[in-house]
């Protein structure tokens, strides 16, 4: 059974301003401009924290938070309570919400089958956030889950929940709107608690963060402290249902910065897809792409042309990625992207992020990038719904990096959990 606990939470209190100037995407979506925009924000602002400037980041941080703590910056709740949180967004013209439960999670090794990843991961982030765990033994962001919940009932508690007055709302410079409520009535703690023991959790985002904790976890067991009710058995996670029709999750397109597309290549490309003409423009891919959503098809732009690539429905080709790929994820666009286009017809070979490909979120983005001379091709695809992510996942089966992109992502800075050895839940 899934364990889920409240915790006594860290978080800011008037004396540090807006919770606007505060508040920030996780930190693997803060690149350097936006480091120093929230720097620019506020002396508090939560990126000082989570990927802070200076050298000792983690020192740093460390002593950033307790300072905080002493000056009344930071408080923490005077009882041990969950939150729902409420993201209110828009996206292609359509008014959306989101709603979830910010708890704190046991750790469940992943053969344990009761959380699962949906794709790889990568060392050096891994070590990074270890490292900042082991410094400031705080759980500063939330791991994102998904689960089912096809009767609706933790949906219907949120709806509850939601109609009291809540701890805080802010909207962020995209234009989300994140409200946060406080749940510390013991019935309906334990209500929910027993409401989510049942379910069997998928991370949407954080596999880094989620890794990084197991293996803090097990540091600590093996010097022999706390105990099962140690609040480094657990991690602060945010988990919503895989029926909400707010869980949104938009195309990572692929840039591949030494990739060329020539004659041979389109000859190559022949043998597995239908190759069609496309406008060079965001409107004429983007429309090619919702088009052909279940065909698994791609678009392709240069700086010059643009053209869409939409597997041939023959046996050979059935074949051919069957030999390369999984049953359960053969039919993902993304594998046979890397199968058939980066491995077999461009040959790429290992691909590491931003020295051979570049992620991209927008179509205009992507586009702009190559433009620019920031990559030579574009492979542009269509998005993975997250009913079809968390069955793969429940399979034991994990996607290429980078193959989703939750949307929007949980901000940083409303909650911080300490994990201290003295802490308990």
């Amino acid at each position: 059974m899934v364990d889920v606990r409240p915790f006594r939470a860290i978080k800011y209190t008037t004396k540090a301003g807006n919770p606007e100037t505060l508040v920030t995407q996780p930190y693997d979506k803060i690149d350097s401009k936006m480091q120093k925009e929230y720097y620019a924000k506020s002396l508090y602002n939560y990126c000082r924290l989570i990927l802070p400037i200076e050298t000792d980041k983690y020192q740093i941080a460390r002593q950033r938070i307790e300072q905080w703590l002493k000056d009344g910056v930071f408080e923490r709740t005077s009882q041990h309570a969950f939150f729902v949180a409420r993201q209110e967004y828009s996206i292609h013209g359509k008014k959306l919400s989101l709603t979830g439960l910010i708890a704190a999670l046991q750790l469940y090794p992943y053969s344990e089958n009761m959380v699962f990843p949906h794709e790889f991961t990568h060392s050096a982030p891994k070590t990074d956030r270890l490292n900042m765990l082991r410094t400031v033994q705080k759980d500063l962001e939330q791991v994102f889950l998904m689960y089912p919940d096809p009767d609706g009932q933790s949906t219907d508690f949120f709806k509850e929940v939601t109609k009291t007055v809540p701890c805080v709302s802010v909207t962020d410079p995209d234009g989300v709107e994140y409200t946060v409520w406080e749940v510390n009535d013991p019935i309906k703690i334990k209500f929910i608690q027993q409401v989510l023991s049942e379910k069997q959790m998928v991370i949407n985002d954080g596999h880094h963060r989620y890794e990084s904790a197991l293996a803090y976890r097990d540091e600590m067991r093996a010097k022999g402290e706390g105990c099962a009710d140690s609040a480094f058995n657990f991690h602060m996670c945010y988990m919503v249902p895989v029926q909400d029709k707010g869980l949104t999750i938009l195309p990572t397109h692929r840039l591949l910065k030494e990739a060329r597309i020539t004659p041979e290549v389109m000859e190559e490309c022949k043998r597995y897809f239908i190759v069609t003409d496309v406008d060079p423009t965001v409107e004429a891919i983007d429309s090619y792409l919702a088009s052909h959503i279940d065909e698994h098809s791609f678009c392709v732009y240069d700086g010059k042309n643009a053209f869409g690539l939409t597997l041939k429905h023959e046996e050979s080709v059935y074949q051919f990625v069957n030999t390369h790929t999984s049953k359960e994820t053969k039919i993902f666009d993304v594998v046979i992207l890397r199968d058939i286009v980066f491995k077999t017809i461009l040959k790429t070979g290992e691909l590491k992020i931003d020295e051979n490909i570049i992620y991209v979120r927008w179509t205009k983005v992507a586009m702009e990038k190559i433009d620019q001379g920031e990559a030579s091709v574009a492979f542009l695809v269509n998005p993975i719904s997250a009913k079809a992510v968390l069955e793969l996942a429940l399979q034991h089966e994990r996607l290429p990096e980078k193959s989703t992109d939750f949307y929007p992502k949980p901000l940083s800075g409303f909650l911080m959990m300490d994990i201290a050895s003295s802490e308990k839940l």
